[in-house]
């Protein structure tokens, strides 16, 4: 699909043009893990190539410098983050913020240097890489080696936050809406500082760029479901 050059130039948005033209964000209708019907998909794992993991590592770069976020290190949780943790080092380095990297393993090595953490020890100011946050499990699970090394988990970076409603079981097994999103739950409930390299409402903005393009019809359906599952 080719589509026309967006009249803002912001990171969020050339992310989100560059996420559509990578493949990785589709309109149509999918099911998300909570049960919803979404009209839009983000799927950071076509991010696959060494060109596309090359500019994505440089819109987390861009995002990360343009924050306020002061980390020592960069930890990537298995598995997707670790790829990400690694490229967003590199391309720190090369833009003059050279950081240690480090990751898990999902099982722990009893041979060789042994145990589930590998690369630069863990220690100071944790910064956890990952491509999206759907409840924060991810998150909580990577504080606690993070915590245990000795180290802060000191904050998060991702490429999209969806700021929808996060979910949780319920008793009967059922899955409820909360009045929080993931980010939110992390940001107030772990204390931890959040980068997104975009947001939900960035891609709005970018659809209401699109007029007489193809692009401008998915724009009622991506409000809708905004109106409906969006948080603040």
């Amino acid at each position: 699909m080719s589509l026309p050059p967006t009249p803002d130039h912001t990171l969020a948005q050339a992310f989100i043009q560059f996420s559509l033209e990578s493949g990785v964000l589709k309109f149509g209708s999918f099911t998300t893990k909570a049960g919803r019907q979404s009209p839009y998909f983000f799927n950071a794992g076509l991010f696959d190539d060494g060109a596309k993991l090359s500019r994505l590592a440089g819109f987390y770069a861009q995002a990360l410098l343009q924050s306020d976020l002061q980390f020592d290190m960069i930890f990537g949780p298995a598995y997707k983050g670790i790829p990400l943790g690694a490229a967003v080092a590199v391309e720190l380095s090369r833009l003059g913020r050279n950081v240690p990297f480090a990751y898990n393993r999902k099982e722990a090595k009893d041979h060789g240097e042994g145990g589930s953490l590998v690369g630069a020890p863990l220690k100071g100011r944790v910064l956890i890489v990952d491509d999206v946050m759907s409840a924060g499990t991810a998150v909580r699970e990577s504080m606690a080696l993070i915590e245990k090394a000795g180290a802060q988990a000191y904050g998060v970076a991702v490429a999209l936050d969806r700021q929808e409603m996060a979910t949780e079981a319920a008793p009967d097994g059922s899955l409820r809406d909360l009045p929080h999103s993931a980010v939110q739950y992390v940001r107030e409930k772990l204390g931890l500082k959040v980068c997104a390299v975009a947001q939900l409402s960035d891609l709005l903005g970018f659809l209401g760029t699109q007029s007489g393009h193809e692009m401008a019809q998915y724009l009622p359906a991506v409000q809708a479901y905004r109106d409906r599952y969006g948080v603040a």
